[in-house]
């Protein structure tokens, strides 16, 4: 069938298929038979064969570091391997999964005493091996052990930390390398209670050096929190066995952050030890007072500046702890600022602050009592200024004064008069503690509260109109510093005090609890203290407070400083009044301020102890819910038995509240709610007859 349908048609052969694969003309060539050979891409072009040598070179090149580097991985492999081995680290952890750690002890022991035994011995024929053969065979011998054993080193190490074969302890990017052992970390952790024993950390970044320490970043399991870690700071530090003051500790916050990362930077040895540091003001020809002035440095050594406008400064310490040094830093920029007044009050009555006088628009020095007065006179005239200055920003036009805020440019202008006014107080103590009595509002009250009024208004209102409030003292108690004015001290500098109560009246409550304790530092730390500041910082800009060790302005640095200050006033015709000869005071309307004040009338109403309750709370009676008895009873040196039954006479019973204790755990005290304390003022103020004065 096929050859008849076919018969009409001249049928073709198809040429042969074969199998193939499309090539270069130039690749193949036939060697012999059945044998095929590919030119090498390196002799292909002249481009590739230069990129071929340059790429040996630079391997030549590498090799010997590369080799170099594989040798210290292996010997700290070795080491570490060895250090497991004479330790019974295999022996020792069976028995803690078997809990029979206390029961092997004593076989722990003998195990590991005969492996140092075995380890010396080995090292002792190793090194007679070697003399005998430097002996036999001269130099030669030993350059040939030691390429052996550099070559095996290089082997063991050949792969990384975190590379594949090569066991990660800590899961993360890499491992601390160089440092220490990475179980030590995480043992140290576990030993503080700071993580469970079965709870490992992730490492975020290398272990790296940063200044005279290393620094790592890890990530806590879930649930653990990084402000746990800061408050147990010191546990861990003796952990890793170093001293506290060595171990920084910092929560990783913002968009690279979260609640359970922890930033650890150990110091090599002490960080504040050493000669200080010269403020870097001594070199500056002036300053802008808006910009934030050079303070100190961390324990990195990364510098830390201090914004004071729109802020105030409250600077507490014992005696000779640099005090006075710090608020002088502080009033240093701003006296370097043509554009700025100074008010200075020294209650201590000394040399320290003598030179600002050639500079300070208002200057008392002493602490008499017509000092005490003439210091109450020029914060009633700050008081009218500030309410002026409220006035007249309120007639600015908007482009001028867009938010009811001083600006660079208001601060600036002559015809405005309103420049940055600091007011700086040192031994405050000194005026806010005297009995005399003055008539403020009709009413009888010590000229030393109506200091504290002065102030509290000078820092609750001033910050906006330009008014700065520096305040130092060597007495940071409850009694010495009201709470109504404490509470609306923004920045907060305390170095070293005698307790952590002092501590927490400085840097503000519970701070404590938070790892933050000025009576830890070291007597031997002048000039160190716990800045908790109140604006944007530089360096640690997240963290709730840092230890800064000051810089040191010595006495002819700050009457170099004064003086400066002094000569660009008179360049720039802004020296006023004390310094331009002119001590004449302002007639004020007393009225107006008891007014703007409220003359504390509501505080001097309410009977004790109720009375000393709401003045030691001060704005915590609205934020706090519940506040031990015992915390009143020794915030207020009182017997607790008839602090107890006046309390009940006012309305205010005791009740019983959990609250966390010291590690963490709650438990349940005797106390007030806050809401009773409050409703008992309320109904002490609704029952008197108003003060129509």
């Amino acid at each position: 069938m096929a050859e008849e349908q076919n018969a009409g048609h001249e049928v073709e052969r198809a040429a042969p298929v074969f199998d193939a694969e499309l090539v270069d003309e130039e690749s193949p060539v036939s060697v012999g038979a059945g044998s095929r050979w590919r030119r090498p891409a390196w002799l292909t072009s002249r481009q590739e064969f230069k990129r071929a040598v340059r790429a040996v070179i630079a391997l030549l090149i590498r090799l010997p570091f590369r080799f170099a580097s594989a040798v210290g991985r292996g010997a700290v492999l070795m080491f570490r391997v060895w250090r497991k081995w004479v330790r019974v680290h295999d022996y020792r952890e069976a028995a803690e999964q078997s809990e029979k750690l206390a029961d092997k002890f004593v076989e722990i022991r003998a195990l590991t005493l005969f492996r140092w035994k075995v380890s010396g011995a080995v090292a002792a024929a190793v090194g007679s091996g070697l003399l005998v053969a430097y002996l036999l065979y001269g130099s030669v011998a030993l350059w040939g052990a030691g390429t052996v054993a550099a070559v095996m080193l290089a082997v063991a190490g050949r792969r990384k930390e975190g590379a594949p074969g090569r066991k990660n302890v800590l899961p993360g990017p890499r491992a601390l390398a160089w440092t220490m052992d990475p179980q030590v970390l995480v043992d140290a952790f576990r030993d503080a209670k700071l993580i469970g024993k079965d709870e490992t950390l992730r490492l975020v970044e290398r272990a790296r050096r940063v200044g005279d320490g290393w620094a790592i970043t890890v990530d806590l399991p879930a649930t653990r929190k990084a402000a746990d870690v800061i408050k147990h700071r010191d546990a861990l530090a003796s952990a890793l066995a170093v001293d506290e003051v060595q171990l920084i500790v910092e929560r990783v916050r913002g968009r690279g952050g979260h609640a359970g990362r922890v930033f650890l930077w150990v110091a090599d040895e002490d960080p504040y030890s050493g000669p200080p540091r010269r403020t870097p003001l001594v070199e500056a020809e002036w300053w802008d007072a808006w910009q934030p002035i050079p303070f100190g440095v961390d324990a990195r050594r990364r510098r830390i500046d201090l914004p004071l406008v729109w802020t105030s400064l409250l600077v507490g310490a014992i005696p000779r702890q640099g005090k006075t040094m710090a608020a002088r830093l502080a009033a240093a920029g701003l006296i370097l600022d043509p554009h700025t007044r100074i008010y200075v009050f020294d209650g201590k009555g000394g040399k320290d602050w003598k030179a600002a006088e050639q500079v300070a628009h208002r200057f008392v020095c002493g602490d008499g009592l017509p000092d005490v007065q003439a210091v109450r006179d020029h914060l009633l005239e700050l008081v009218v200024e500030v309410q002026a200055r409220y006035q007249r920003m309120a007639a600015l036009d908007d482009e001028v004064c867009p938010e009811s805020k001083i600006t660079p440019g208001i601060s600036r202008d002559p015809g405005l008069n309103m420049p940055i006014t600091a007011v700086i107080i040192d031994e405050v103590q000194v005026f806010l503690e005297n009995p005399a009595k003055i008539e403020v509002g009709a009413k009888k009250i010590a000229i030393g509260e109506h200091i504290a009024d002065l102030l509290a208004y000078l820092a609750r209102k001033g910050p906006a109109a330009g008014i700065v409030v520096v305040l130092a003292t060597q007495r940071p108690d409850s009694q010495t510093i009201p709470s109504r004015l404490r509470s609306v001290l923004g920045s907060r500098f305390a170095l070293r005090v005698m307790d952590w109560r002092d501590s927490n009246i400085v840097l503000g409550e519970q701070m404590n609890t938070r790892g933050y304790d000025a009576s830890a530092l070291l007597p031997s730390h002048k000039g160190v203290g716990i800045l908790r500041p109140d604006g944007d910082m530089d360096a640690g800009s997240e963290s709730l407070a840092m230890t800064v060790w000051t810089y040191y302005m010595g006495n002819q640095d700050w009457q170099s400083i004064c003086a400066r200050g002094r000569a660009l006033r008179e360049a720039a015709g802004t020296l006023t009044g004390h310094a331009a000869g002119d001590d004449s005071r302002r007639s004020i309307d007393s009225t107006a301020v008891v007014m703007a004040l409220g003359a504390g009338a509501g505080r001097s109403e309410l009977p004790e102890p109720l009375a000393s309750v709401v003045e030691y709370l001060g704005d915590e009676l609205e934020e706090r819910e519940f506040v031990p008895t015992a915390e009143l009873v020794e915030a207020l040196e009182v017997e607790a038995t008839g602090f107890g039954r006046q309390m009940g006479e006012l309305g205010c019973r005791p009740t019983r509240h959990y609250v966390p204790s010291e590690d963490g755990e709650p438990r349940r005290v005797r106390g007030y709610r806050t809401a009773d304390l409050r409703a008992a003022v309320d109904e002490i103020k609704s029952s008197a007859e108003p003060d129509v004065s």
